[in-house]
């Protein structure tokens, strides 16, 4: 890892409500970080030289230690389409995967009941997929980043963002908005649906730049 990400250790830290749609709501700097696009580029390209499995494994689960705060400070706010901005995109969604597997493999599942599209295998997820499934796939997808195809990674995050997201539109539609418990339910999982579909539109764009080799 290289020294900045690892000045400031951190404990895994969970979303307060509305962060994970504050970080994919902000506009990106019309000004772009440097560090951010170096230090993106140094860990990529030097891990993608040579995969050691340990060194993979332990970028992958980097934010379970530190927590994704300690990401976020270097890649956060780079463009969506920018290395930084895919590789920060990624760690955000397996984040919301692993802080709720089981919101989130209903929402797959859903979507995978009602998407007609190819998605579903795009993604790699088994069906049925349940929160166990759901997380070792964003590690799959994560690993392949770095030890795979780049691209092939990218396109099966946004894959599984648009099955989830269809899911959750779903859910939204079979929810309650006269429901005294949580009338807003149904907003909520509008407003995740939508989160998600920005995300894969911004995975898919970042795959076609990388095949272009204009991911930078």
């Amino acid at each position: 890892m290289c020294a900045a990400m690892a000045s400031d250790f951190h404990r895994p830290t969970r979303f307060p409500p509305g962060m994970f749609e504050g970080y994919l709501g902000a506009e990106d700097p019309a000004s772009l970080s440097r560090i951010a696009h170096d230090s993106a580029a140094a860990i990529l390209s030097r891990v993608r030289a040579d995969p050691d499995p340990a060194v993979v494994a332990r970028l992958i689960t980097y934010t379970d230690e530190h927590g994704i705060d300690a990401i976020a400070e270097l890649w956060s706010q780079a463009s969506a389409k920018s290395l930084p901005g895919a590789l920060w995109r990624v760690y955000l969604l397996r984040t919301l995967i692993r802080q709720d597997p089981v919101g989130i493999s209903l929402a797959f599942q859903r979507g995978t009941e009602v998407s007609h599209t190819i998605d579903q295998v795009v993604a790699g997820a088994p069906i049925p997929a349940g929160p166990a499934e759901v997380q070792e796939l964003a590690d799959r997808i994560l690993h392949g980043l770095f030890a795979g195809d780049f691209a092939v990674a990218l396109e099966r995050a946004a894959a599984f963002a648009r099955v989830v997201a269809a899911g959750f539109t779903s859910l939204a539609d079979d929810a309650d908005a006269s429901d005294a418990v949580n009338p807003d339910r149904p907003r909520e999982l509008t407003q995740r649906a939508l989160r998600l579909t920005q995300l894969a539109d911004e995975f898919a764009s970042c795959a076609r730049l990388w095949r272009r080799d204009s991911l930078d």
